[in-house]
């Protein structure tokens, strides 16, 4: 997302290097990595990090980030999400076809155009990305574990501090009660798809990162 700020902290930086280790054991010509995760768990700067870090190592990441793949822009998904009711927050939001048709443009070294949200105006933009000599794509979404071409699904837990914040957290959109109502269904859908992951990174301790 355009404009977006995160705060870059030891534990982020720790578990970037954690996982960089992990993808380098197994790295492959185009190779897929998705970062999943609840509201507000780090996948941003995690997936920064990770990708400034391969770079080190000779190796060039993109960061696919799937906020910008909703099919209603932000400026507008309150009003359709309040018209279309509770139950239609989920995975059906994402726009899963062109997700697919820039990871295939990816895989083939293409040059595509991939959709881009401005976090100032909440519009949703255009992004010409060239893949010729990108060498992995880095996935990060609440549900970006459904990818069925990652070779690495990484998942972050939500750290008992962070949980004690849920309810105050101030996201993208609007922090009111329905909000926090779009949070909390958000929460269960990211924790059902946590079983699919192959890595996960827990905040709780520093050195607490498990298979």
């Amino acid at each position: 997302m355009q404009n977006q700020v995160f705060t870059i902290t030891d534990k982020h930086r720790a578990a970037a290097r954690i996982i960089l280790k992990r993808v380098m054991e197994d790295n492959k010509p185009k190779n897929i990595v998705t970062v999943t995760g609840e509201v507000g768990t780090g996948k941003s700067t995690i997936s920064y990090l990770l990708a400034k870090y391969l770079k080190k190592e000779g190796i060039r990441a993109k960061i696919m980030d799937l906020d910008n793949y909703y099919r209603v822009a932000p400026i507008d998904r309150k009003k359709w999400r309040l018209k279309h009711g509770i139950e239609s927050v989920g995975l059906d939001e994402y726009n899963w076809g062109k997700i697919y048709e820039n990871i295939e443009d990816f895989k083939e070294s293409r040059i595509t155009k991939m959709p881009l949200v401005d976090m100032v105006t909440d519009y949703q933009d255009e992004l010409t990305t060239n893949f010729q000599g990108v060498d992995l794509l880095i996935i990060k979404g609440l549900y970006s574990i459904k990818c069925k071409e990652s070779r690495l699904k990484i998942f972050i837990e939500l750290s008992t501090e962070e949980a004690s914040k849920f309810n105050t957290y101030e996201g993208v959109e609007e922090s009111d009660e329905f909000r926090l109502r779009v949070m909390a269904k958000e929460q269960g859908i990211v924790q059902q798809l946590k079983k699919d992951a192959d890595f996960f990174v827990d905040f709780n301790s520093i050195e607490n990162y498990h298979l």
